[in-house]
């Protein structure tokens, strides 16, 4: 594999812990049974210096603070940590810092105090505003707590808030979906995440399937009228469950459906990154329960470490890099993956004949048929040929 140049750089942090666990959450959560934040930031920090000698002289665009709850977590525990990571990191000038927050957990001050350590964006899982549909996805917030939450975002001072909504609920109908969309609006977010409800294997809802569940013309009407409602207030639709205003595209997410690098910290975390010098991409996993990540020490806190083969690349950047709604230019596939767009050639010809996907002089954009069935789509790349392509000359890597 041969590399011109590095791929953009973002971090990951993750926060574990939640004051219940949702039936459908298939997220590497742990319930918050008086964790210990400071050793826990401790632990973080430790784990960061550890894999700094992977990404020397390179710039940090943004920051993502995931969970699990962060807003759990203490306003001078993210200050925190975001100090020792400035001492450590070259914050890109304009970085973007997202934390996630739950209604049930919000508060004025404490909103203020993240803002002050550095978070510049909030995104908040309000889900539904509907109090029957958060019950029945076992949510410990109502809908008043989550326009109150909004609000006190707000009123600390944010000006970049993502929200998150889910649709497809247990006995939820198209109109109380449209209610949701319409009080979202009433908010005003820069941003709106919509997520279609899913059953996952190894959650609770996976092991007693919850009644009611909108059949799947009911659910394609759902998706068609928020899309659509979204579009009409401004919302531009940049990723399959993305939507936000002009300019206000997540760039830590952005990074992510792009293929580049990123590093992840905490407990069960995922990071990719590119060492150019070495010509491959490895992957690290980190030691998923909390109590067992924090009692470990440097290379021992990584459960697994991996190289990218040329087949994962592949698939791994396609999976990605087709969730993009205006698509992306065939030349990142060779920046980010190392490999010739040659190998791509096959797979694209097939998507362009089924009308998943468009190719315009080397820019691939999926069709609304390809994001339809974007799985489809994917699979075209899982077993792409590359035998006999991979001895290739850098000149002729584009």
């Amino acid at each position: 594999m041969i590399f011109t140049s590095n791929p953009p750089l973002s971090l990951y942090i993750h926060l574990p812990w939640c004051e219940r666990k949702c039936p459908y959450c298939d997220f590497n959560s742990h319930t918050a049974d008086n964790f210990d934040e400071q050793r826990y930031i401790k632990s973080l920090i430790e784990d960061l210096q550890q894999d700094l000698p992977l990404i020397w002289g390179r710039q940090i665009s943004s920051i993502f603070i995931g969970g699990g709850t962060p807003s759990l977590f203490s306003a001078e525990a993210i200050q925190q940590l975001l100090s020792d990571l400035r001492a450590l990191l070259n914050f890109n000038s304009g970085i973007e810092i997202t934390m996630e927050a739950n209604p049930g957990s919000a508060d004025v001050s404490r909103f203020k105090g993240y803002r002050d350590a550095g978070v510049n964006r909030l995104s908040i899982g309000i889900q539904s505003f509907d109090d029957s549909s958060l019950q029945a996805i076992g949510r410990i917030h109502n809908g008043s707590q989550s326009i109150a939450a909004f609000n006190k975002a707000r009123q600390a001072g944010f000006d970049n808030i993502n929200l998150d909504l889910m649709y497809a609920l247990p006995g939820q109908s198209l109109q109380q979906q449209m209610a949701d969309i319409n009080r979202a609006f009433d908010c005003q977010p820069e941003h709106i995440s919509l997520y279609q409800l899913t059953i996952e294997p190894n959650t609770l809802f996976h092991s007693k399937l919850p009644g009611n569940l909108p059949d799947d013309d009911l659910s394609w009407d759902m998706q068609q009228q928020a899309q659509q409602a979204l579009s009409t207030a401004g919302y531009e639709q940049y990723e399959i469950s993305a939507y936000a205003q002009q300019n206000r595209q997540s760039r830590h997410n952005l990074n992510y459906w792009s293929f580049g690098d990123y590093l992840g910290i905490g407990a069960g975390a995922h990071g990719k990154i590119t060492l150019p010098a070495e010509g491959r991409v490895i992957r690290r996993t980190r030691i998923r329960h909390p109590q067992s990540y924090m009692q470990h020490q440097g290379i021992h806190r990584i459960s697994e470490q991996r190289e990218l083969l040329a087949q994962d690349l592949v698939f791994e950047f396609m999976l990605n890099a087709l969730r993009l709604v205006e698509g992306f230019d065939k030349s990142l596939f060779s920046q980010h993956c190392g490999l010739s767009t040659r190998l791509l050639d096959s797979a694209i010809h097939q998507a362009v004949e089924l009308k998943l996907l468009v190719n315009s002089d080397g820019h691939l954009k999926p069709t609304s048929h390809g994001l339809q069935f974007h799985n489809d789509l994917q699979a075209l790349f899982l077993d792409v040929d590359i035998s006999q392509k991979l001895s290739i000359q850098p000149e002729i890597l584009f």
